[in-house]
């Protein structure tokens, strides 16, 4: 017999559910197209259902007709990309997660104290690329423990960290104690400030590891956090794929 245990917590943290509502809202109210820069979460599924109902999602704001009605996606843009759709005179709707929001806050805050910044993110991902435009000053992108030891910086004194939001305390826990033994002024955020989504959701797939032969994480293959909950499974020796459906 076929035995199916369902991961407690599962599906998408607060700041998607808001983003997925904003754009929702912006289809009800202004009606279609909604132009939105990037794919506004990283699920096939729901990006095929809003572009049905009249989304379109774009790579560049150049893509945007002038005058149509934009959204940000929930990862968060980069300052010049704000600054494109203010000079394209595009009415935008910031559907940035609070939480990415306030880590571009910190990221300000430490680099107006004459700090250089170390980001503990993915390459290329789309929340790291945002926060890097985000903030003013040198930014080094750590993502690994390796990486620290190259780490080139003006003033080992004059250093702060920030993480990329989907990452969990786990995932970078390593990183940062590199980071401290090697600077040991460096400064950053409270262990609060990470989101506890993807904490939870890591830690649910701990724990139905130890129940089950076999994992399988609905998601999509951009997506940072199903790749790493389908990671997890593995790391427990479990058969595990990332499935779309």
């Amino acid at each position: 017999m076929l035995r199916v245990v369902l991961a407690q917590p599962r599906g998408f943290c607060a700041g998607v559910e808001r983003a997925i509502e904003i754009v929702e809202r912006a289809l009800k109210k202004y009606g279609p197209p909604i132009y939105v820069r990037h794919e506004i979460v990283h699920n096939r599924h729901v990006v095929e259902n809003l572009r049905t109902r009249g989304a379109v999602f774009v790579d560049e704001l150049d893509e945007i007709p002038p005058g149509a009605m934009t959204i940000f996606s929930a990862h968060g843009v980069a300052k010049r990309v704000e600054q494109l759709a203010a000079e394209r005179k595009l009415p935008v709707i910031d559907a940035t997660c609070p939480l990415v929001a306030k880590v571009h806050n910190e990221g300000r805050r430490y680099a107006g104290q004459g700090r250089e910044i170390v980001l503990v993110g993915h390459a290329g991902h789309a929340e790291v690329e945002g926060t890097i435009g985000q903030v003013p000053g040198k930014v080094h992108l750590v993502q690994t423990v390796d990486d620290v030891a190259t780490l080139d910086v003006s003033d080992p004194d004059k250093l702060a960290y920030i993480t990329q939001t989907t990452l969990s305390v786990d995932d970078t826990r390593h990183i940062i104690a590199a980071l401290q033994k090697r600077f040991p002024t460096i400064v950053g955020p409270d262990v609060r400030d990470i989101c506890y989504a993807t904490q939870n959701r890591q830690q649910a797939v701990r724990e139905l590891a130890s129940a089950v032969d076999m994992i399988l994480v609905v998601g999509s293959k951009n997506s940072s956090n199903s790749n790493r909950l389908r990671e997890i499974g593995e790391e427990f020796r479990k058969l595990a794929h990332l499935i779309d459906g």
